[in-house]
């Protein structure tokens, strides 16, 4: 993320039917107002377009680009939030891990990682999943990968021996190791 101090913040989520070309188009109007997008996840989950970014600039680019967004949304078939917001403080170091989990699928799966992590202080800092026929069986599978911060303080042999147990419980095969890079 930048650290220009005369730069504020702006983060747009956006959805709507896919179509070709709607990234271009849309990454194009925030150029054009003089904005950059620092961060941003897209995906097409179904038939449906989404996108969440963090963009930075001058008050006065990301206000024309405030101004310019209903009708954005319009004529790209988007619906468009978006929220002021600033560059992110951390209270205290955090330690960057990484979290695969595969298991048969079932409901909850998504909230019980949460609340082990929740319990734990830890701040679930990016989460995808997806779900896939297993191969030969075509049993429904369905995947989680995470990375979360952990408090520098957390001593990690112990977290990763409970987490390990917990997933056990769950009959959840998990992968838990420092994020790279």
């Amino acid at each position: 993320m930048s650290t220009e101090s005369n730069n504020d913040y702006l983060v747009i989520t956006a959805s709507g039917e896919d179509r070709m070309g709607l990234v271009d188009k849309f990454s194009g109007e925030i150029t054009e107002t003089g904005c950059n997008i620092e961060e941003s996840r897209m995906a097409v989950l179904g038939g449906q377009f989404a996108l969440i970014m963090l963009l930075s600039g001058p008050w006065n680019a990301l206000s024309k680009l405030e101004g310019q967004l209903p009708t954005l949304g319009k004529r790209l078939g988007l619906t468009i939030v978006h929220q002021r917001t600033r560059e992110r403080e951390r209270p205290q170091p955090m330690v960057p891990y990484h979290i695969e989990v595969v298991a048969l699928d079932h409901p909850g799966i998504v909230r019980n990682l949460a609340g082990f992590f929740s319990r734990h202080g830890i701040n679930i800092e990016e989460l995808q999943t997806d779900t896939y026929p297993a191969p030969h069986t075509g049993t429904p599978m369905f995947s989680v990968s995470m990375t979360v911060g952990i408090p520098s303080a957390t001593h990690i042999p112990t977290l990763r021996g409970e987490f390990f147990d917990y997933c056990d419980d769950l009959n959840l095969d998990a992968t838990f190791e420092p994020a790279r890079g």
